[in-house]
């Protein structure tokens, strides 16, 4: 797609945040087309941005469970609503007989959907007088629910859609005091509405490491969900691999939630097909697992070029050097 660029309409001002008078919106597109391209990115502005605001919701949620209470925004309501049309396009798209059994055809219907209406499911969010972003940040939800051509989902685009609500937030859509809604509530829904097209359309896992991976699917979860559990007086990290806790507890916390989708969706002892989990089960604090989580990000998803390789750079996660 050509660049485009927009100027936000400075009128009427007081709707615009001032940090976005005069701002040129951009289309994302990629910029990280070899391996040593990845130092651009590890400099970038958007690594940076992105890596703070994992990091600031990894601090929000720490010792809070899912069922707490907190301030729900009409944006983060809007949110919710559109994850909630995605969610009835799966329901209305079947999967299609095929004689391969993973990768459904029908997935691709279904995101054709998406490709097509996301820049209207976006504008219901953003208010009309920052339509000028809808454009760029409509980018990252089509990014976020998997490829169409492999049929197959990963932590990059687990982390578009990380990156969508990171523009959210910084054209001010979202504020600070929506950081408990926007991972108790819209993350969560994002991920039940994966888990829902990973089981329907039977999606390969992109880039997975098997057993040697966190997950075949997802990460942030487990950073969040870990946080979750700091300083949890009875909840300890050997537990989460108890069937009853996990039974008992996974309505309040999104750690257990992911432990509970492997255990349906993997057969045999948990310790043959999810090993690194079953080896963070032997940390002896959630604060430790927390961090080592946080550097596991980092390195295996974050700093691999199979990953970044196809993360788009717009204006919000510009690819430029980090300001001094």
């Amino acid at each position: 797609m050509a660049e485009r660029e927009q100027q936000t309409d400075p009128s009427p001002k007081d709707e615009v945040p001032a940090s976005l008078h005069g701002h040129c919106f951009i289309v994302p597109k990629k910029e990280i087309s070899t391996v040593p391209d990845m130092a651009k990115w590890k400099r970038s502005q958007a690594y940076a941005d992105y890596m703070g605001f994992v990091l600031a919701l990894n601090d929000a949620v720490k010792g809070k469970k899912l069922t707490c209470e907190y301030k729900v925004s009409e944006a983060t309501e809007k949110l919710m609503e559109l994850l909630d049309i995605l969610d009835r396009w799966i329901d209305e798209t079947p999967p299609v007989d095929q004689p391969s059994r993973f990768g459904n055809k029908a997935f691709r219907t279904w995101y054709g959907k998406l490709d097509q209406e996301a820049e209207n499911l976006v504008s219901t969010v953003i208010p009309p007088a920052l339509s000028a972003a809808v454009p760029e940040v409509a980018v990252y939800l089509k990014e976020s629910v998997g490829n169409s051509t492999r049929i197959d989902y990963g932590t990059g685009h687990e982390a578009a859609f990380a990156a969508f609500l990171f523009c959210l937030c910084k054209i001010e859509v979202l504020k600070v005091d929506d950081q408990l809604a926007i991972v108790f509530r819209v993350f969560n829904r994002y991920l039940e509405v994966m888990r829902k097209l990973q089981k329907t359309y039977r999606m390969e896992p992109a880039g997975s490491q098997g057993v040697w991976g966190l997950d075949d699917f997802q990460f942030l979860p487990f950073i969040w969900g870990s946080a979750q559990f700091v300083d949890n007086p009875t909840l300890e990290p050997r537990h989460f691999v108890d069937e009853k806790v996990v039974n008992e507890n996974h309505n309040d916390y999104m750690f257990l939630e992911c432990i509970l989708f492997i255990t349906e969706m993997k057969t045999g002892p948990f310790a043959e097909h999810s090993n690194q989990l079953w080896n963070i089960s032997a940390v002896p604090s959630w604060s430790k697992v927390n961090q080592g989580l946080v550097r596991m990000y980092k390195a295996e998803c974050l700093e691999k070029f199979p990953v970044i390789q196809h993360f788009k750079f717009g204006s919000l996660l510009p690819i430029l050097p980090v300001k001094p």
